[in-house]
């Protein structure tokens, strides 16, 4: 059992939203958004998240507080076999090959922070973002010593501890993610010709509202709150009985929600503004975006908050997948947590290079026509975590005894809230696992 506590509901909350947020709501989420109707899709993404991601949250909660130990041991208490033991290994496996090229981005972020304040002194002064770019990730000096770098603030902030590491360090993070993307929004939405992006951001066009973009709002909603990875289970592993679990998954949904529609306030506006489109992840963050504010009295600056806020969920993200290595390896034995920060960051640095040497010298080196970071990737996002969601909520409809989920939840055959908990047991045993499966099929077929 873990003798280890968050030391406030807020740290837990703010630690548990930052490790969501991250890659799927700045990289991933104004892209799809721009692809598929602009608030049509942002319409149904905050559906899905709220029907569909947050039962799959609630579920990870329950695993992690009812057993009170690290994912592996958790599933195995609460399953009652060594079998179900490799259910919190997937989730180990997966958040290291996650972070082993999400490091990699983390990295990019890095070199980009100093490029741009470069540009913004006078330092240097570039003229084709694109080309830059391409430079940039090509270096293998650059981007293996900026991924070291990112991996390396990740392990010291998780060898701190939960309470002086992850909790501290999410309280500081969180609400200046929150300012930053604040100052950029405002200076975004009083460029002229902003309202024509709010309007395409904000107001649904029902008639866009087609089966690609349901199918790609779903899967965000899936990816958008980390559940599949085993983050959750680790991270509520750590709370005591007082702790509301509902509350705080509707905490954490509504702060991913928030941070969805800043990024998308940040960005869409701006590039209304400019009369540039939308670009994929990487595209759009370091080339499009600085483009858009490299046109703009200060704009500059205003890149470096919006790099600073990108900075920030990235490393929240990532001390959640250290985490959950560092929690199965230590066993709730916290003498032994500062040396395993480090031993798995270095391992997943050294898992990472490849990654990060796939647009320079490995450039050539392609399976099944993809680069050597575009396969972790979608191992990762198409098969792992679509396996991890599945697991979790099978595990929870059909193996956890309901007396312990009830308890959990605080509910119970006379409670006002039982009809609720019964709509969510049905969620899980039956709508969530046929939709998660929908999705796997199309990602990996379609």
């Amino acid at each position: 059992m873990n003798n280890v506590r968050w030391g406030s509901r807020l740290g837990f909350v703010l630690a548990a939203a930052g490790s969501a947020i991250g890659l799927g709501a700045l990289w991933r989420f104004p892209y799809m958004t721009a692809e598929h109707g602009g608030g049509a899709f942002l319409l149904v993404f905050l559906l899905m998240t709220l029907f569909i991601g947050m039962p799959l949250l609630l579920a990870e909660f329950v695993i992690g507080r009812a057993s009170q130990k690290n994912p592996i041991e958790g599933f195995h208490y609460l399953g009652g076999k060594k079998a179900y033991r490799i259910l919190g290994w997937l989730g180990n496996i997966g958040v290291f090959l996650l972070l082993s090229f999400y490091s990699v981005i983390g990295g990019w972020i890095l070199i980009y922070l100093v490029v741009a304040f470069g540009e913004a002194f006078g330092l240097v002064q570039f003229d084709n973002y694109g080309a830059t770019f391409d430079s940039i990730i090509a270096n293998p000096l650059y981007v293996v010593v900026a991924q070291g770098i990112f991996i390396l603030l990740t392990a010291f902030i998780v060898a701190q501890g939960v309470q002086k590491g992850l909790e501290r360090g999410s309280k500081i993070m969180m609400p200046l993610l929150f300012i930053l993307f604040l100052l950029v929004i405002i200076r975004s939405v009083t460029l002229p010709g902003a309202m024509e992006g709010i309007t395409f951001f904000l107001t649904p066009d029902v008639s866009a509202i087609d089966s690609t973009a349901i199918l790609y709002a779903l899967g965000q909603s899936f990816f958008a709150l980390s559940v599949g990875a085993t983050t959750m289970v680790a991270y509520s592993s750590y709370l005591g009985e007082e702790h509301n679990l509902t509350q705080s998954s509707l905490s954490i949904v509504a702060m991913n929600i928030a941070i969805s529609i800043m990024a998308g306030l940040a960005i869409f506006p701006a590039i209304a503004s400019l009369g540039v489109e939308a670009a994929e992840g990487p595209g759009l963050v370091f080339i499009v975006l600085p483009q858009v504010f490299g046109e703009i009295p200060l704009g500059m600056l205003f890149y470096i908050l919006f790099l600073a806020a990108f900075l920030f969920a990235t490393l929240t993200s990532s001390i959640s997948m250290i985490e959950i290595n560092v929690a199965n390896a230590i066993k709730g034995d916290e003498r032994k947590r500062s040396k395993m920060a480090y031993v798995f960051g270095f391992f997943i640095f050294l898992a990472g290079i490849p990654s990060a040497l796939s647009y320079g010298i490995l450039g050539d080196f392609l399976i099944f026509g993809r680069s050597i970071f575009d396969n972790v990737d979608f191992l990762v996002s198409n098969i792992v975590l679509p396996i991890g969601a599945l697991a979790s909520t099978l595990f929870v409809g059909y193996v956890v005894n309901k007396r312990v989920v009830m308890q959990q939840l605080n509910v119970d055959t006379s409670s006002k809230m039982y009809g609720l908990y019964k709509f969510w047991i049905i969620m899980l045993r039956f709508v969530l696992p046929v939709l998660i499966l929908f999705v796997f099929a199309v990602s990996i077929f379609g």
